[in-house]
């Protein structure tokens, strides 16, 4: 006889599938990866890992074989590899101090190849390329202004030393402190204040201060023909602006700067602060040519 189902016989539910089964790995922490372990196989170095000599320029040794080493030197500081390229970087250092004239074609493409250096993040490849300047200034000097090409490009690296000069990085900024030490000692100061007057405007007050030690550095270099040749008006308003700077560094070098022109106008004159006083009050606002009179007369 067949069986008849339950009326109240329970719905039969489908087996729930089993959960997995969690494994644990272990994940090397980050600050492990790289770092060579007794029980792992030894890693080897990267190039983060390498260490740049910053050389100085008077340990700087003559390439053996320069004219050489230049057919190679646009291709190792074009190379994505930032040790090739602060290596060519030190070549061309050599190549500035002993074997100048074999530079001279590509001037330009230099001091573009430093600029973008300055600019990248890796510290060891920006300083290299603030050294390299160095020698560039010391070995060009005014050369890098005569022709138009080269004073654009000289430009660019300009602002981009003022640039590194601002920056946090303490090594950084005092390497871009004596490069720009070296622009106004290797160049002439009618020139160099040409390129420099438009930086005491900066929007940068870090930049202003830096323009402004620069062409105080000048000022001091320069007698009353150069001054007036330059414009002894404009040096004279440049100067007044830069006192009221909101940076000490800045109102300092102004005051440097003031002085040496005071110096330079009165040097043959007599009653020397009547007449500052009368040139001041000529070409200044008023409450300008008084800070330019109270200046010289506290010296």
């Amino acid at each position: 006889m067949a069986l008849r189902p339950l009326d109240n016989a329970l719905p039969i539910t489908p087996e729930r599938p089993k959960k997995q089964t969690k494994v644990a790995v272990s994940v090397p922490k980050q600050s492990d990866v790289g770092v060579n372990d007794e029980n792992r196989a030894p890693v080897p170095p990267t190039t983060a890992d390498a260490t740049i000599d910053y050389i100085s320029s008077e340990n700087l040794k003559p390439l053996p074989d320069p004219e050489i080493k230049l057919q190679s030197l646009v291709e190792g500081l074009e190379s994505k590899d930032w040790l090739k390229v602060c290596n060519s970087l030190n070549n061309t250092r050599r190549l500035a101090l002993y074997h100048s004239s074999l530079l001279l074609p590509i001037l330009e493409k230099l001091m573009l190849v430093l600029v973008k250096a300055m600019k990248n993040p890796r510290s060891a490849l920006c300083k290299t390329s603030i050294m390299a300047s160095s020698d560039i200034f010391n070995a060009f000097g005014d050369k890098l202004l005569l022709e138009s090409t080269t004073s654009d490009a000289f430009d660019h690296l300009l602002l981009q030393l003022l640039l590194k000069a601002c920056q946090d990085k303490r090594f950084v900024c005092e390497e871009a402190d004596r490069a720009l030490n070296a622009m106004v000692g290797s160049m002439a100061p009618l020139a160099l204040l040409h390129k420099l007057r438009a930086y005491v405007s900066h929007a940068n007050l870090r930049v202003r201060a830096k323009a402004a030690i620069s062409m105080s550095h000048c000022a001091s270099k320069m007698g009353l023909e150069e001054m007036e040749e330059f414009g002894l008006v404009s040096l004279v308003k440049l100067g007044a602006d830069s006192l009221n700077d909101r940076l000490p560094e800045a109102r300092e070098a102004a005051r440097s700067m003031v002085a040496s022109m005071y110096e330079a106008f009165t040097e043959k004159e007599e009653q020397k602060l009547e007449k500052w006083q009368t040139f001041c009050q000529s070409n200044l606002p008023a409450n300008h040519a008084q800070s330019m009179v109270k200046l010289v007369s506290s010296q």
